[in-house]
């Protein structure tokens, strides 16, 4: 555990830990090679029965036989969309995308036809691989839509159909040499324009970050992970499946996310580590209140993804009876800025988010345009440097610019302070961004769908404090005049062309908009207006 006397919110890389030369592939090739008889990967299907499941040899055979089709397909360096809920098959292309050069670009099956023929064509990719349907949206279908008329995409895999998966292409099967500077994913992240930008990140930054925080989470050959995480997420498919890779465990890759199935999945295969953003964990309680489970296995639970209250901290350790320990990061950080250490006080755990990562400089800078150091215990701009970093935005070098200055540090736009020990706090952010369940979501999306209603004149979408989600969705229009609002209209508006979780929940006609003297939406008084009006 690190010691600090901080007079200034800045933390030096520290060294207790040291950035290995890894790959994705060549870790998994490490592994199979040391542990290969070790059980490696465990399928969990929608009822929460345990399916097919590999060893560490078994794993690699499977992946370099992928890669050896892709490669024979695709070109190092070319993108691939895997487009897919928790499967095995997507474990089996991030290996293979990384023991062939190829980049992974992720997809939330939820998406709709216009969010996933965004990611297809800014990505500028070559596939997308998908399943037929996943909790009732017709991928199979979208993926037809989202494809026509984009002539880079040369392949649609149906993931489930291995003659198409494991086809042998015209380009010669074999595996190229892959640096850990090699780009291995792009990870979409919505931005303040309301158009998702792609975070590249490389092999190095995923394998050391995802080592690090299994090290600190306390992991061993003989833990046991459930991952429930989305894999399209950096905590799913880097810190959860990474981590444990790296650890040389097993790893239960749990397709849907059921409480009482995966507390039975806990009992029953005598989990060890769990990860879940704190709905999850609240979730996962409520059932617990309902059935009890014998969760005495249960040695570790991390929680971040959205503030994670004292409460939740309290009674998760409680009722699982296991350490806990809260994380921050971003997606641009591979994704790990801070975590706690195994086994520190309660009162640490409830108040901060722990201490910056091994090898991970973290600066608090102001926000008044000096981009200054502050003292200790003032709030600022929560900035990071370090091997952990993304390469920069896919195709987009002025957003990388706007978030990696000229000295390389990750402007995060979250606002927090270091105090004298080195613990962060997260007091707020810079962005608009609305974190919901875990999710970053952002405003001008949904207002830019919502100004294509004809009877919408003006828009307004804040986040509203959830104690269950953290934040939900608010709207607040202008109707054009003689339009009354219609919430279910533009509800099912909103449905087509976004994902169920943009949705607003909450619907209010206003009659004019609060604005600043500069002529903008005053969206906190909108909010404020709303709590006094419901209190």
């Amino acid at each position: 555990m690190y010691r600090f006397d901080l007079t200034e919110s800045y933390i030096p890389a520290q060294t207790d830990d040291v950035v290995l030369e890894t790959t994705v592939g060549g870790q998994l090739r490490d592994m199979a090679a040391r542990r290969g008889g070790s059980t490696a990967l465990v399928e969990v299907d929608l009822d929460g029965e345990n399916g097919r499941r590999w060893t560490y040899a078994e794993l690699l055979a499977d992946s370099e036989r992928l890669a050896r089709a892709l490669a024979s397909r695709f070109a190092p360096g070319e993108r691939l969309v895997v487009w897919a809920p928790n499967v095995p098959e997507w474990v089996l292309m991030e290996y293979a995308c990384g023991l062939a050069g190829l980049i992974l670009v992720t997809a939330n099956p939820s998406y709709q036809t216009a969010e996933l023929r965004y990611v297809l064509e800014q990505s500028g990719a070559s596939a997308l691989f998908s399943v037929e349907s996943y909790r009732g949206n017709p991928m199979a279908e979208i993926a037809v839509a989202a494809c026509d008329g984009l002539a880079a995409v040369r392949e649609l895999v149906d993931l489930d159909d291995h003659s198409a998966l494991y086809r042998i292409g015209d380009r010669p099967a074999e595996l190229p040499e892959v640096t850990p500077d090699d780009a291995a994913q792009i990870q979409y992240t919505s931005g303040t324009t309301g158009f998702p930008k792609g975070a590249v990140l490389s092999h190095r930054s995923l394998t050391n970050n995802a080592r690090y925080c299994a090290v600190r989470s306390g992991t061993r050959p003989d833990s046991v992970w459930a991952n429930f995480m989305p894999m399209f997420h950096t905590s799913g498919c880097g810190l959860i499946t990474l981590g444990a890779l790296q650890s040389g465990c097993a790893m239960f890759l749990v397709k849907l996310f059921d409480p009482a199935a995966i507390l039975r999945l806990i009992e029953r295969e005598k989990v060890t580590a769990i990860l879940g953003v704190p709905t999850m964990l609240v979730a996962m309680m409520e059932c617990l209140d309902q059935e009890p489970f014998d969760l005495s296995s249960v040695e570790i639970a991390v929680s971040g993804g959205s503030m994670v209250a004292p409460e939740l901290v309290r009674n998760a350790r409680e009722r699982f009876g296991c350490e806990f320990e809260t994380v921050y990061g971003q997606t641009e950080a591979s994704p790990l800025v801070t975590q706690h250490h195994f086994g520190e006080s309660l009162d640490i755990i409830c108040n901060t988010a722990g201490l910056p990562m091994a090898q991970t400089e973290v600066s608090i800078r102001s926000v008044d345009g000096e981009n200054r150091v502050v003292p200790v215990d003032e709030v600022g701009e929560i900035c990071v440097r370090g091997y952990c970093v993304m390469i920069g935005y896919h195709d987009n070098p002025s957003a990388t610019a706007d978030a990696i200055d000229a000295d390389g540090w990750l402007h995060t736009g979250d606002l927090g302070t270091l105090d004298r020990q080195g613990y962060l706090r997260i007091t707020g952010r810079v962005k608009e961004m609305i974190i919901r369940g875990g999710e970053n979501l952002f405003p001008a999306e949904i207002e830019n769908t919502l100004l294509e209603h004809p009877d919408v004149a003006e828009v307004a979408v804040v986040g509203l404090p959830d104690e269950r989600w953290g934040e939900i969705v608010a709207c607040f229009v202008r109707m054009e005049p003689g339009r009354e609002m219609d919430p279910q209209e533009l509800r099912r508006h909103c449905r087509v062309h976004l994902s169920p979780q943009k949705t607003p929940v909450v619907w209010r006609e206003v009659p004019a908009f609060p604005l600043t003297g500069s002529g903008k939406i005053r969206k906190f008084q909108l909010a404020q207006d709303y709590a006094a009006e419901t209190a």
